[in-house]
């Protein structure tokens, strides 16, 4: 068990801290500088994590860092601005996967340290995970966000409605374990894409 968590752990917090950095910096890019004025367009992990949604990571292998502050009245387009800022978590997810995936294949080849190619396996796999999970569209994850940014104005003010039952609907899926039924297929084909490229 130990051991395990010993592997998981670092995987686990980089994937948490890659994809907050990822909404901070495309909200920066955007003309939002919220997420840096609290310290928040860092990789430094303290700064990101949620301490029940890193307890559900280790326990479910599903969770939630702290959610990044973002100011879309500072966008010059608010529609495009809620799209690209949704999307860079997971999409930096996937980045840092292909990095990882690369390593992991010139390591394997190269170096004979099980340890080492472990951590890296374990790092493409809950990139993988979190950017699959963050893309259901389910509030307050990033992909309802991004359907949100979709929807017409008039069908908005439902989604801010219903928001308040997201979190416990996605609780009730973990403790189930149904969710995994919405995050693998998600997970498949970020899959055949990341080998795709790497």
């Amino acid at each position: 068990m130990l051991i395990e968590i010993l592997k998981t752990v670092p995987a686990i917090l980089l994937a948490i801290s890659i994809h907050e950095f990822g909404h901070a910096l495309a909200a920066y890019a955007m003309g939002d500088d919220t997420a840096k004025r609290h310290g928040r367009l860092t990789l430094d992990p303290i700064k990101h994590i949620d301490p029940i949604g890193i307890i559900m990571l280790l326990i479910f292998r599903f969770g939630w860092a702290k959610p990044v502050p973002v100011d879309e009245n500072n966008f010059k387009n608010k529609r495009l601005g809620m799209i690209i800022v949704s999307a860079a978590g997971p999409v930096f997810n996937m980045i840092c996967a292909v990095v990882f995936l690369t390593l992991y294949k010139v390591g394997r080849v190269t170096l004979d340290m099980y340890a080492l190619n472990e951590i890296l396996a374990y790092t493409v796999r809950f990139n993988i995970i979190f950017a699959a999970f963050n893309l259901i569209p389910i509030p307050p994850l990033d992909g309802s966000k991004i359907v949100l940014a979709l929807l017409p104005r008039s069908v908005q003010s439902y989604y801010w409605e219903y928001e308040k039952f997201g979190m416990l609907l996605l609780l009730v899926l973990m403790y189930t374990g149904t969710v995994g039924h919405l995050i693998y297929p998600i997970a498949g084909v970020l899959q055949r894409i990341l080998f795709s490229i790497a």
